[in-house]
């Protein structure tokens, strides 16, 4: 029987990551639970054995009811009925078997009903479901949210909520308004009080992602006479409490599962989530980062998805009297799709498991006092978090949509028939790319980090780590590329043009990417050469293809060049 967990042992591989053992320790704050609640682990073995049975029940779940289930749901999709959304009739058996599996509450404590799994484990989770059906990954992962209550929240406010969702009940973000898409300082959904303290919201949100869910945290204008950010707080809004209706499901393009919707408040009856006029400033940014990772996880899923569906089309098909898995041109995509794959999901992981380190020791921090160590080690891996967010989302969203691009080339004509299942990953992914902030905004929130030389000090780090001996001479040319790099971080901030700086950006986000990714794969094909050789090798090639183009172009750009760009 298919299983989306065990069927790729290179999950697993990420699971056993030397990092891990600090994650555990910090996330279980040393088995404390262990004789309070039975599913507590003992000891990091414990944990680890615990995280591959709920990953082999979520892969089974994923590929023997979520992915036979896909292609009704992407036919049927959600529809409306007197103001309420209506999931396709498969999404609410997807939800039935998520539920009965225990699959919801992941991340949050065991006194609220939650498995306390870190954020590492529910990343990999969620990739298998996204590589089952994106678009049910959207519903079900957005319970993703309740970190955020469960961070900036009052205790009653957990103790109300968190239940409900580790029973299975769903969760929306409100941000998206129609004349406030990436620019949310723009929200003018109003907030106001009654008499007796109550708050009241009234307005529209627009493309709100599972709209019609049963706890939304709405962002809204708080401050009357405010036009920025500073005058939004975040609400949490109950549906048992009434006083929202949805307009209108929109028509897209793919995850058609996932409900779109466009929502109209009237009077509805809210609760402020944390202090006034940190809704945008402090939350919404907290929501975001976690929700960005969560569509690198998506990402990597469809990665893994198309490829496989390349794969086994290239197996089978033959043309001119042979298999075209033999033809060159076909077994560079696919060789490359594996490689961005392999690359993709190391940086997911990676990124993962900073966020881990640094959530952990904050909710420590709220009973005790970190000692210095634990607080530099917070920082530090803040700091690494924040820069690793917008390279896990931006670099594997768009190799998500390159991959189902490939998928689709692969299978010639019949890719382009309804029938055939890379024409839906190729559908899904496109707003990848988009969602979440789009990867021209990933670039804006990853540039400072280029310029003040943060990248640079990691990959020079990275730089530092043995490989083995057949991989020396892969090392020795991402080496030359750093130079490269650095040199292109140089003639940027030389200009002193803010125009070329925001132009050439993106050229230098995506050799970051290139690099870091390239630097990542080598340290695993150094621990599994049996798994990654063959994708560090593609994938190195490729970084060089990528990272010596950019730096011709950035070296012989000149201001006066932008006039030929404009429109």
């Amino acid at each position: 029987m298919a299983n989306y967990y065990s069927d790729h042992p290179e999950i697993e591989f990420h699971l056993n990551h030397p990092l891990m053992k600090r994650v555990v320790d910090l996330k279980e704050r040393n088995y404390a639970e262990k004789d309070q609640f039975e599913d507590a682990p003992v000891n990091y073995e414990d944990a680890i054995e615990n995280y591959k049975r709920l990953l082999d029940i979520t892969g089974d779940v994923a590929a023997n009811i979520i992915e036979p289930n896909s292609e009704d749901v992407d036919l049927e999709g959600p529809h409306l009925e007197n103001g309420r959304m209506i999931y396709a009739s498969k999404t609410f058996e997807n939800l039935d078997a998520t539920r009965k599996a225990g699959l919801w509450g992941l991340s949050m404590p065991r006194r609220y009903g939650g498995l306390n799994l870190p954020n590492a484990i529910f990343s990999m989770a969620s990739e298998i479901i996204a590589a089952a059906d994106a678009g049910f990954q959207n519903i079900w992962s957005l319970q993703s949210c309740i970190d955020t209550l469960y961070e900036f929240g009052s205790e009653e406010q957990r103790q109300k909520y968190i239940p409900r969702i580790c029973a299975g009940e769903t969760m929306s973000m409100d941000l998206t308004e129609p004349d406030a898409g990436s620019d949310l300082q723009r929200v003018m959904l109003k907030a106001t009080q009654d008499e007796d303290g109550t708050w009241r919201l009234n307005g529209v949100k627009r493309f709100i992602t599972n709209g019609d869910s049963d706890i939304h945290l709405v962002l809204a204008r708080s401050e009357e006479g405010t036009k920025d950010g500073r005058g939004l707080s975040m609400f949490i809004y109950d549906k048992r409490d009434g006083g929202v209706t949805v307009r209108h499901i929109e028509h897209k393009l793919g995850i058609h599962g996932s409900p779109t919707c466009e929502l109209v408040y009237k009077n509805a009856k809210a609760e402020l989530c944390g202090n006034t006029r940190l809704g945008l400033i402090k939350y919404v940014m907290a929501l975001m980062n976690g929700a960005r990772l969560g569509i690198a996880a998506q990402s990597v899923g469809v990665e893994q998805e198309a490829y496989n569906e390349g794969l086994a089309y290239a197996k089978e098909r033959a043309q001119f009297g042979e298999k075209i898995i033999n033809f060159p041109a076909v077994y560079d995509m696919l060789s490359r799709m594996k490689a961005k794959l392999d690359a993709g999901r190391s940086l997911l992981y990676c990124c993962a498991r900073y966020v881990d380190i640094y959530k952990a020791l904050e909710d420590i921090a709220r009973d005790t006092k970190l000692t210095p160590e634990e607080r530099q080690e917070m920082k530090k891996y803040t700091r690494l978090a924040d820069a690793f967010t917008p390279l896990a989302k931006g670099m594997n969203s768009e190799y998500a949509n390159q991959n189902a691009y490939d998928a689709i080339s692969i299978h010639g004509g019949s890719g382009f028939i309804m029938e055939y299942k890379c024409q839906r990953l190729f559908r899904d992914a496109r707003i990848f790319s988009i969602y979440e902030g789009t990867t021209q905004l990933q670039v804006v929130a990853a540039i400072r980090y280029i310029t003040n030389g943060t990248y640079l000090s990691i990959i020079k780090e990275m730089l530092e780590s043995e490989v083995s001996d057949d991989l020396k001479a892969l090392k020795e040319r991402v080496a030359k590329l750093v130079d490269l790099y650095e040199a292109a971080i140089n003639k940027v901030k030389e200009a002193n043009d803010q125009a070329v700086h925001d132009f050439l950006a993106r050229r230098l986000y995506n050799m970051t990417g290139d690099i870091v990714m390239s630097l990542l794969i080598l340290d695993d094909a150094t621990k599994a050469p049996e798994m990654f050789a063959k994708s560090a090798n593609v994938y190195v090639r490729m970084a060089e293809e990528e990272v010596l183009g950019h730096s011709a172009y950035i070296q012989n750009f000149k201001a006066e060049d932008l006039e030929s760009f404009k429109a």
